[in-house]
């Protein structure tokens, strides 16, 4: 459907318009630099995609030792997701509270925030980016 150098470009794009609006929202909710908070979505960003790697990577490891090849169900689905966004909480408030010296609490409301902007953020930028630059349509043979 779309081409190597189209998902490149979403790619890119997704990250640096995030990382722009976090580093800029985040630093005025937080008083926090704009330096400070833009580098914590950037640390942010690289531990979803490496905790993203390992956790599938283990979960798959431990599906198929247990369940063998048969199809995922919605509940396993739900728990795999909920299971996720779990660790990723857990990591990310960590490196919330030793980046910017957060309490707990401060720094679980952050990362709480980070996520529920991230959950619209996706939604509202997959929607404009497939407005901007549709899918191409196949040419007939």
């Amino acid at each position: 459907m779309r081409s190597f150098w189209d998902r490149i470009r979403h790619t890119v794009l997704f990250e640096v318009v995030a990382l722009s609006v976090v580093a800029v929202f985040g630093s005025w909710a937080t008083g926090h630099s704009l330096q400070e908070v833009g580098t914590l979505g950037l640390m942010l960003s690289l531990l979803a995609m490496s905790w993203n790697f390992v956790y599938n990577w283990l979960f798959d490891k431990w599906y198929v030792a247990n369940r063998g090849t048969k199809p995922r169900t919605v509940t396993m689905r739900v728990v795999h997701a909920l299971l996720f966004e779990g660790g990723l909480l857990g990591f990310g408030v960590v490196a919330i509270m030793w980046w910017l010296q957060m309490s707990f609490i401060q720094a679980l409301l952050l990362d709480i925030g980070f996520a529920l902007f991230f959950l619209v953020y996706a939604f509202v930028y997959n929607w404009v980016y497939d407005l901007v630059f549709p899918v191409p349509v196949p040419k007939a043979a």
